[in-house]
């Protein structure tokens, strides 16, 4: 056992990867050739990486954060060479044993963790005390804002009837440009919420069979967010907050926070032309809370916040208003990252179609909503891929009419989780064979995004 605590698997590390490039570049570095003065302890890894100049890279990393320092010139984080040092780590003892850390990395780990430890106190970005605003300027800033939010969302309302009255047909016609220079002017008008949603009506006409229904569809969902914004004053708190949301207006933390073993079930990225997005999903072992944390990066940068999938952290997070309460900020971390030694808890198909049902109510512009899958088989159908409740006991004799187990709900697999790589790994690691899976179960079907087989329920299986 490593002095710091339990290693991290090769997974884990990978996980943490910004991009695949970077995976693949910080997985030819994961061996001992490469490095020298390589060393653990204290919470943190250690180690000199041979490059193209004359001198070494020095690359440290903080595994109670995770956070990372390296003297080579890349904007990525973690860079490949703290990726190959943990990987170095995660799979030699021999080569990254105990030992005392350098004066160099030394430096770097008390620095941070006396900033971690100023803002724990201050409540402020390293231990800074932001000076108090004006809340009369503030309070003017807000009406602006809100005023030419109003704008925008009653011009894309006369959009929408415009289109309507002229049929469906006239947006293949037109192309995307017109829908583009829509979501332009949501840009404008400071909702890019709106404007999100525009480009996504702009994309169905070219999407294939049928697009009309789909578009229709998305039509009364955005003319829905409008309306709802042109009352907005006169709704439920928690539902005012959401309509705030999907219109663009960010708002800080200010829910309770939740201390608790959260179990990081997956971390992925979705990038367009101006930014990177970073999802992970955390369940807290105690609470039963399930936790989104959001992290960005500008166009071509990875976020900054990453961690291990498949470990357990003792750490808290403070949770934002509105309705459903999924999203969380990273607030502290007590321990360093375990690994998990057991799959979350879950229940069947039927049971995640009501739980997304029900957070419909709540939010009419959910996409999708958590949810772990205990016991379900990856089947091929004429359909294509699906998850299927596991057969019932004594009817193996039996199958159901849809293809699947006999007497078990099914949920497709969506769109994209088609398309990945990880439904092979998916089905590989079933092998016909009843699995845990957790993914995003929404209108779209079900995107897995990790497994669990009950041969090995503490290794998890990243899927996306």
């Amino acid at each position: 056992m490593d002095t710091q605590g339990v290693r991290w698997t090769a997974d884990q590390v990978l996980a943490l990867a910004p991009d695949d490039a970077s995976r693949r570049a910080g997985s030819k570095l994961g061996t001992a050739g490469p490095w020298s003065g390589a060393g653990s302890g204290e919470g943190a890894v250690w180690g000199l990486c041979r490059g193209s100049g004359s001198k070494p890279y020095r690359t440290v990393v903080d595994t109670t954060g995770p956070a990372y320092q390296c003297s080579c010139p890349s904007r990525k984080f973690p860079c490949k060479h703290a990726l190959g040092l943990l990987l170095l780590w995660a799979s030699d003892g021999a080569a990254v044993g105990g030992g005392e850390v350098p004066d160099w990395a030394a430096s770097w780990l008390e620095t941070r963790r006396e900033r971690a430890a100023a803002a724990r106190t201050d409540g402020g970005e390293g231990g800074a005390t932001a000076a108090p605003a004006d809340p009369e300027a503030a309070r003017r800033r807000a009406e602006r804002r809100a005023a030419r939010i109003t704008a925008g969302a009653e011009e894309l309302e006369q959009r929408l009837t415009d289109l309507l009255r002229g049929g469906l047909a006239s947006a293949e016609q037109s192309g995307y440009a017109l829908w583009e220079e829509t979501a332009a002017r949501m840009v404008d008008a400071q909702a890019p919420g709106l404007a999100g949603r525009v480009r996504e009506l702009g994309a169905i006409p070219g999407s294939g069979p049928g697009w009309p229904v789909r578009l229709l569809e998305e039509c009364a969902l955005t003319h829905l967010l409008d309306r709802a914004w042109l009352g907005v004053d006169r709704l439920p708190g928690p539902l005012a907050t959401t309509v705030r949301t999907r219109v663009g207006l960010t708002a800080p933390a200010q829910g309770p926070t939740v201390r608790d073993h959260w179990l990081v079930l997956a971390q992925y990225d979705a990038a367009d032309s101006r930014l990177t997005t970073r999802r992970i999903w955390l369940r807290g072992r105690e609470s039963g809370r399930t936790a989104l944390l959001l992290s960005f990066g500008a166009a071509g940068r990875a976020p900054r916040l990453t961690l291990p999938v498949g470990s357990v952290l003792d750490a808290a997070v403070t949770l934002h208003a509105g309705a459903g309460a999924l999203r969380a900020d990273w607030a502290e971390q007590f321990s360093a990252p375990a690994p998990l030694d057991t799959p979350p808890p879950g229940g069947t198909v039927t049971d995640a179609l009501t739980a997304y049902g029900n957070a419909l109510r709540e939010d009419p512009w959910l996409d999708s909503w958590p949810a772990t899958l205990t016991d379900v088989v990856p089947i091929p159908t004429e359909y294509g891929w699906q998850l299927a409740d596991a057969r019932p006991a004594g009817r193996d004799d039996l199958a159901g009419a849809s293809g699947g187990p006999l007497g078990g709900e099914a949920v497709p697999l969506s769109a994209p989780a088609l398309a990945r790589p990880g439904l092979w790994r998916l089905a590989a690691l079933s092998g016909g064979r009843p699995v845990t899976v957790f993914g995003e179960c929404g209108h779209r079907g079900f995107t897995p995004l990790a497994a669990w087989s009950p041969e090995a329920p503490g290794e998890t299986v990243p899927l996306h």
